[in-house]
C-alpha cells in the first residue's frame, strides 16, 4: 500500500471550490480519473494505493464499489459545472477485476454528471490476467474505446522478480484480443532495468509489442520505492539495486525498435502510431487541465486547486455514507508553483515549450551540451535531443 498523503488544508466538508475556479472548471479541457483500488495480489515493486482481499478489512466489496464512485458523483455535480468530459481513464489496481457492467455504470454515471464529449477517450487499465475475449467485446460496448494492458516483460524470469501472475505471452495475446473486441486504441506497459533483465530479455519484450500491432507503447525504467517487498528485498541484499547505465541502454534500445516499426515518442517513456493513437487523458495532466479523481487516494486538479482523497476504501465509503466529501487535504498553488509544473511536465513533451519565461542561460547550457534540438530552439522553443531524453531530469533543474 502507498505511504502516508501529505499535509495540506483541511476540504471543505462538502468539497466546494472558490467560485472563481469553480467557474473556470474545465475551461482548458477536463478529464476524470476513476481509481479502482483492488487487487488480486500486491506486485513486490509496487506501491500504488491498492488493496488485495486480505489488506482490504471489511465495509467495502467490489460488487459495491461502483454505487461508492457513484456517490462521489453526486457530490461533484454540486460542486463543479466544467462542461463535456474529454477523457475518462479508470486506473488502479486492476479495474478489471469489476465487471464489465459495473465499470459502464461508471461511464454512464460520468456521462449523466457532466456529459461526455463527441468523440471522447474512454480507457481502462487491465491486467492481462483479468480479462477474456467476451469481456473485453463487453466493456466496448459500454463505451470504452482505448485499453492499457500492464505486460512489463515477456521474460518468465523477470515476471517472477517482479511478482506478475501472467504468463509471458498473455500481454500481447490479450492485446490482438482487444483490438478484435473493437477498442481503438491498445496500449502495452513494458518496465526495464529490473534486476537479472538481460538486454536479449528486453530487446524479446519489445518484439513481442511490436508483433502485437498495438499503437501505443508505454516504457518506464524500474523505480524501487520504499515500503515494498522488492526495497525490502534490496536492502538485505538479497538483488542488486537497479543501474542507471544498465537503465539508458534499455532506453535507447526502445526508442530504437519502436522508432523502426513506426512509433514515435510524443512523451519521454510513450511512443504512438500517430497522434490519434496518443493518450489524450495523459496529455491533460501535462498540459495543466482539469480532472476530477474519484475514488479512494484518487487526486484531483481544477484551476490550480489540487486535492485527494483519504485512502483507505473503507473511509472513503464512511465519508460518503456520512454525506461528506472524501477529500483528505488540498493545497493551492500560486503562479510560481504552477509555471515550476508547467515547465517539469512540458519539458518532456515532444512539442517541448516556448523558451519565454525560462532561464536563458540554463537554456545555453543546455543546448551547448546537446540535450535540445537547434531548430526547435532557433523557432524559439525547447525540445529534447535523444541525449536530452535519457537526462530530462538535469535539463529542467537548468532551466526553470
Amino acid at each position: 500500500m502507498a505511504g502516508v498523503l501529505p499535509d495540506g488544508e483541511p476540504v471543505p466538508s462538502d468539497g466546494s471550490l472558490p467560485p472563481h475556479v469553480a467557474e473556470s472548471a474545465g475551461r482548458n479541457g477536463f478529464g476524470v480519473y476513476v481509481h479502482v483500488p483492488f487487487c488480486a495480489s500486491r506486485c513486490g515493486y509496487c506501491d500504488f494505493n491498492t488493496y488485495t482481499a486480505s489488506e482490504l478489512g471489511g465495509g467495502v466489496s467490489r460488487e459495491g464499489y461502483a454505487d461508492l464512485v457513484l456517490s462521489e458523483l453526486d457530490l461533484a455535480r454540486k460542486v463543479i459545472e466544467p462542461g463535456p468530459v474529454d477523457t475518462v481513464f479508470v486506473g488502479g489496481g486492476t479495474p478489471t477485476l469489476l465487471s464489465a457492467d459495473d465499470l459502464g455504470r461508471v461511464l454512464d454515471g460520468i456521462d449523466r454528471t457532466w456529459g461526455l464529449a463527441p468523440g471522447a477517450e474512454i480507457s481502462t487499465e487491465a491486467n492481462p490476467e483479468s480479462v477474456d475475449p467476451a469481456y473485453l467485446r463487453r466493456l466496448e460496448s459500454h463505451g470504452f474505446n482505448r485499453i492499457s494492458l500492464g505486460m512489463q516483460s515477456s521474460s518468465p524470469a523477470v515476471l517472477r522478480i517482479l511478482d506478475r501472475r501472467h504468463t509471458p505471452d498473455r500481454a500481447p495475446r490479450a492485446a490482438i484480443e482487444a483490438r478484435e473486441a473493437g477498442f481503438e486504441h491498445v496500449n502495452l506497459d513494458l518496465i526495464y532495468g529490473t534486476p537479472g533483465e538481460t538486454a536479449d530479455d528486453f530487446a524479446a519484450s519489445l518484439r513481442a509489442v511490436i508483433e502485437a500491432g498495438v499503437d501505443h507503447v508505454s516504457a518506464y525504467a524500474l523505480i524501487v520505492e520504499d515500503g515494498t517487498r522488492m526495497a525490502a528485498r534490496m536492502r538485505r541484499g538479497e538483488m542488486p539495486y537497479p543501474s542507471d547505465d544498465v537503465a539508458a541502454d534499455r532506453y535507447l534500445a526502445a526508442e530504437e525498435a519502436l522508432g523502426a516499426a513506426g512509433l514515435e515518442w510524443y512523451e519521454v517513456s510513450n511512443w504512438a502510431a500517430s497522434e490519434a493513437g496518443r493518450c489524450r487523458h495523459n496529455l491533460l495532466y501535462w498540459t495543466g487541465a482539469d480532472w476530477w479523481g474519484l475514488g479512494p487516494g484518487a487526486h484531483s486538479h481544477v484551476g490550480g486547486v489540487r486535492w485527494w482523497n483519504v485512502k483507505h476504501p473503507a473511509a472513503y465509503g464512511k465519508r460518503l455514507a456520512d454525506g461528506t466529501s472524501p477529500g483528505h487535504a488540498r493545497e493551492v498553488l500560486d503562479p510560481a508553483d504552477r509555471r515550476v509544473e508547467d515547465v517539469m511536465l512540458r519539458v518532456r513533451l515532444r512539442d517541448g515549450l516556448p523558451l519565454a519565461g525560462l532561464d536563458p542561460d540554463g537554456v545555453a547550457q543546455v543546448l551547448a551540451n546537446g540535450l535540445i534540438e537547434p531548430e526547435a530552439h532557433a523557432a524559439g522553443r525547447l525540445v529534447l535531443t535523444l541525449k536530452g531524453r535519457l537526462l530530462a531530469d538535469a535539463v529542467i533543474r537548468d532551466v526553470v
